[in-house]
């Protein structure tokens, strides 16, 4: 019985630690949107995740190793303003977290996802006219109304919600059958 029981406790960790990376990144995509930040505590939480996951299921180099050359990629592009500083801390604690399988499939579905909502940012530039209205009372309103602000002056899209929804992609994928 004990024998058994020792087998699980991989996977019940990785369980876990998925289940609160996939809450915190979906924290993440709420704070990019309102606030077009992610706090570090998001990225440290899913990394410490990830390396517990990593240690529990005896891939934590090849985990290591994935999570620093995304992490050492995408500086590179933020270098030159291509991504944001956040996502790219996202991204290396999500090489941490996911299985190294699981990369590929993560960075095609997060790439799909990111695509479709930048395209859906860029046509709303056409049709999003800027706040003329006095700052409104509710969270909701004012969140919609800074949204508008920032699509009409062509700000940048809050990318942590394609990665976000790439990893519960990934996670959806690698749950069902």
């Amino acid at each position: 019985m004990l024998h058994m029981l020792s087998h699980s406790w991989p996977s019940a960790i990785t369980a876990a630690t998925i289940l609160v990376s996939g809450a915190v990144l979906l924290l993440a995509a709420g704070h990019d949107l309102l606030a077009r930040t992610v706090p570090n505590w998001m990225s440290l939480t899913i990394a410490l995740c990830g390396l517990a996951a990593a240690f529990a299921e005896d891939r934590l180099l090849i985990s290591a190793a994935i999570g620093a050359t995304l992490f050492v990629t995408m500086a590179i592009c933020w270098r030159f303003g291509l991504i944001g500083g956040a996502d790219v801390k996202l991204l290396g604690a999500i090489g941490l977290i996911l299985p190294p399988g699981m990369i590929p499939l993560f960075m095609i579905a997060m790439s799909c996802t990111g695509s479709a909502h930048a395209i859906v940012y860029i046509a709303a530039r056409y049709v999003v006219t800027p706040p003329r209205s006095p700052r409104p009372a509710s969270l909701l309103a004012r969140g919609l109304r800074a949204e508008r602000w920032r699509i009409s002056r062509r700000n940048q899209h809050p990318y942590a919600c394609a990665i976000a929804a790439g990893f519960v992609f990934v996670v959806w994928q690698g749950v069902m059958p």
